[in-house]
């Protein structure tokens, strides 16, 4: 084991953290956790200027445990992200880096989940604290001394942050922490808003830059399909019928994820399972096993779930929700493709991930090519293929073996042979559409991304012109008070709902900015809910307040 992690050992980490990575199974450092790892253990403030993808999460990480004292039981590292998304992952790295360390606790601090685990874990004395900096202002505007005990803090994404309109918030972030604490950022760009900070809160800070590594991966044939976040299962549901799979593993962000898509799959009759955090080690093995052996077909999958899975026949990977970085993507679709197979690997894009796909095109320096889902008439010719496949075997000696049977059940129900085959087929078809028109009645095919398209290249500029229009259904239109005139852009209202509210992009519908009001289209369902967990929330400073807007 030791010669597996020597390069990590080299870098002089604690011994619980090498044993934490032996556990994860790293065996050598990515170039920027070789470059970082000795500034940060040195003592020393410092600038990360690297892509996602690169291993930052573990170059801040793992010299930041090997720095703490876990028996003060107080707040000792702030780690800062601009989504919830990404403070859960950095949690959760945090929390596996930290297993051969008693004692130490993590918290993540995030709009969007209730207050009481976050404040309660913070009493327990967590020593790690990973926050977005809306929630985090909340906490602190009900106990101003909670960072006071902070000697370590990360910026991650500092570049995002700022985008999403947390300045106001960083800087009282700031003011709360003591002066003489270790500060590290990392941006995968340093514009003039990011160097004014680093200047200003850091001191004489080391630069270390690292260039994305370029992926390929070899004999693996990649596509994506545009879909909107609430149809990804009728989509996953539709490609499976024309997908000559043998075995397929599914990749989805969550653990709920994992469990609705496996159940919508085997309501359809496929032999699919979940694989997720909450299932257990021998569990976890009868799955994989009988992925091996053909009694499961489909595993969906949590990233850290899939983790060392490697079975010879999977020959598609979907994409189900977009990984959250291209290292992550290079490895899920490296599941295929094996012993000199080739693979097949596609991935679902919501509109509002085209950026992500754009990074996983650079990082890998491989286009990932268009396609469409596929028409009824394409289904229904898939459909009476893979039924013309199962019978064909069968016919050469189901005369001999049931041809009596049949002749007696014809006298009996007094049909005709063509009467009673159509019959068994229906029922050996459970019902399924077989005709053009039964299909095209069925679960509509995902619309194009078109008119989407033209509304996000209109921008920003075009929502705040727009004047109401009619709602789509399930949303509800919200007012607040704060406009163009409060220095507010349709960005930072995005970032502070997205933050606050626990809500994912597509949840959000158009977003309006005059000069002394804005208009936020939100989801009918759960509306009061997700208004009374932004009632605190500030944007640029000021308050929120947002209402549901009456038009009359």
């Amino acid at each position: 084991m030791t010669q597996e992690i020597g390069g990590f050992a080299a870098l002089g980490l604690h011994p619980a953290v090498l044993a934490a990575i032996a556990a994860v199974g790293y065996e050598e450092p990515s170039p920027i956790q070789n470059q970082a790892i000795p500034v940060i253990l040195g003592g020393h403030d410092m600038i990360g200027q690297a892509q996602t993808g690169t291993g930052k999460t573990a170059a801040f990480a793992l010299p930041l445990l090997s720095k703490i004292d876990p028996a003060r039981r107080e707040p000792q590292v702030l780690v800062l992200a601009p989504t919830r998304e990404l403070a859960l992952q950095v949690a959760t790295a945090f929390e596996v880096y930290s297993k051969q360390m008693p004692g130490v606790g993590v918290v993540a601090i995030y709009g969007g989940a209730p207050m009481g685990p976050q404040l309660k874990a913070i009493r327990q004395g967590a020593q790690i604290i990973v926050a977005t900096p809306g929630r985090l202002v909340d906490h602190l505007s009900r106990n101003a001394g909670l960072l006071s005990t902070i000697g370590f803090l990360v910026l991650d994404e500092a570049d995002e942050m700022l985008k999403l309109g947390f300045m106001d918030d960083l800087e009282v972030i700031f003011e709360a922490m003591p002066e003489g604490r270790q500060s590290v950022l990392f941006s995968a760009t340093l514009p003039h808003s990011i160097r004014a900070i680093a200047e200003k809160h850091l001191r004489d800070p080391q630069h270390v830059k690292i260039a994305a590594k370029t992926q390929t991966v070899a004999r693996i044939e990649q596509a994506h399909l545009m879909v909107h976040a609430d149809q990804k299962i009728p989509a996953v549901l539709r490609l499976l019928e024309v997908e000559d799979f043998d075995a397929l593993i599914a990749f989805v962000r969550t653990k709920q994820a994992t469990l609705d898509l496996a159940s919508a799959l085997e309501a359809k009759g496929y032999k699919a399972a979940a694989l997720n955090g909450d299932i257990a080690q021998n569990q976890r093995e009868r799955v994989i096993e009988s992925l091996k052996d053909g009694r499961l077909d489909i595993v969906v999958a949590t990233d850290v779930a899939a983790r060392g899975l490697d079975v010879a026949r999977i020959t598609h990977v979907f994409n189900v929700d977009m990984p959250y970085d291209p290292e992550s993507y290079v490895h899920r679709i490296g599941r295929t493709g094996r012993a000199g197979r080739e693979g097949r690997a596609l991935l679902l894009v919501t509109p509002r991930e085209r950026r992500m796909l754009q990074v996983i095109e650079r990082v890998t320096g491989q286009k990932v090519a268009e396609a469409r889902l596929p028409n009824a008439q394409q289904v229904l010719e898939a459909r009476i293929r893979k039924l013309t496949n199962g019978l064909a075997p069968l016919v050469a000696e189901a005369e001999a073996s049931h041809g009596e049977l049949l002749d007696k059940l014809i006298a009996e129900i007094g049909c005709s042979p063509r009467a009673l085959a159509a019959a068994l087929l229906r029922k050996a078809t459970n019902g399924q559409s077989l005709t053009l028109a039964e299909l095209e009645k069925e679960q509509p095919l995902v619309p194009s991304s078109a008119p989407r398209e033209r509304s996000e290249r209109s921008g920003e500029r075009d929502r705040e012109r727009r004047a109401p229009v009619p709602l789509a259904e399930g949303r509800a239109r919200c007012r607040t008070p704060l406009g163009a005139r409060d220095g507010i852009a349709a960005r930072n209202l995005l970032g502070a709902i997205l933050n606050e509210g626990g809500l994912v992009r597509e949840a959000i519908g158009r977003i309006q900015v005059r000069d002394s009001f804005s208009l936020v289209e939100l989801p009918e369902e759960g509306l009061e809910r997700l208004l009374t967990k932004l009632k605190d929330t500030r944007v640029a400073g000021k308050q929120l307040k947002l209402r549901r807007y009456r038009e009359d």
